[in-house]
């Protein structure tokens, strides 16, 4: 029974202890091992979990997102089914170069070969090196809040991405989709950074994406029919250009024609009703 005025933080309060409790038992009992080896010898149920990165500290949403998965996990090892429970390490990607970036006060490829004055393989180990130390920066933290939470994962055999035997199988994988003509071709828009010249994934958008204003280019495409009469069209892409083929127009729009005073006397100029704002009209023709 607590007194009048004293606080109870999630930490101390019952069922925290009955938590720990339970935990404890566990950890006692090496229930998590007993249960692997009662279903040994049972079919597999296999379950890919996209792996953190322990290069920032865990917070609150990994513990909800892993608990849904444990259910499944439960679930399936009641059924009879033998699952790893392999824990596993993500330690490639931008977020984790960006911040060793930030750690050495560099920004781009131009200043991550040249860490090593004049030598660029040098430069590029050192920097892999010291990826390599960032993405453990938070391990303790990681493994404390999985036993924690009652997720049962094998810590003490994780697979990492950046190891050769890991990297060694994903190429394996894709040389069975190849030989089972599973592999195409295809062509899709993604997000690019100019700054690393690479493309970008969701979760990597997510680190810092945010809306600015650049300089975009209006063109002005001559009409056929009248030199003096000009359809005008917004691109953010101006270097795609030399390879259009035609203007496309949409019937859902209403489209007005301006009269203005162009650089060799007047013009007239096509666009959308909507986007009227951009210009200076004189006169409506």
């Amino acid at each position: 029974m607590k007194e009048k005025g004293q606080k109870i933080g999630p930490a101390q309060g019952p069922l925290a202890k009955m938590e720990e409790k339970i935990i404890a038992l566990w950890k006692d009992k090496n229930i998590f091992e007993q249960v692997l080896k009662k279903n040994e010898g049972k079919p597999y149920w296999v379950f890919f979990e996209g792996p953190p990165t322990a290069n920032g500290r865990p917070g609150i949403h990994h513990v909800l997102g892993r608990t849904y998965k444990d259910l499944y996990l439960r679930y399936k090892t009641m059924q009879g089914f033998m699952i790893k429970r392999k824990a596993g390490w993500d330690t490639h990607g931008l977020p984790v170069e960006l911040q060793v970036e930030k750690e050495l006060e560099i920004s781009g490829k131009q200043f991550i070969e040249n860490l090593v004055p004049g030598d660029k393989r040098a430069s590029i180990e050192l920097f892999n090196k010291k990826c390599k130390e960032s993405v453990w920066k938070f391990k303790d933290e990681w493994e404390k809040l999985t036993v924690r939470s009652g997720v049962w994962l094998d810590v003490q055999h994780p697979f990492i991405t950046y190891e050769r035997s890991y990297m060694e199988s994903l190429w394996w994988i894709c040389k069975q989709l190849w030989e089972k003509d599973l592999l195409y071709q295809g062509h899709k828009v993604v997000p690019h950074c100019p700054r690393c010249e690479t493309t970008l994934s969701t979760h990597e958008l997510a680190q810092g994406y945010k809306e600015v204003t650049e300089t975009s280019v209006y063109m002005k495409f001559q009409s056929a029919d009248d030199p003096q009469t000009y359809f005008l069209s917004w691109t953010t892409t101006p270097w795609t250009l030399p390879g259009n083929v035609g203007l496309a127009v949409g019937p859902e729009f209403t489209y007005v024609k301006i009269k203005t005073q162009g650089k060799h006397g007047e013009e007239f100029w096509w666009l959308t009703k909507e986007r009227l704002s951009i210009l200076e009209v004189v006169a409506y023709a």
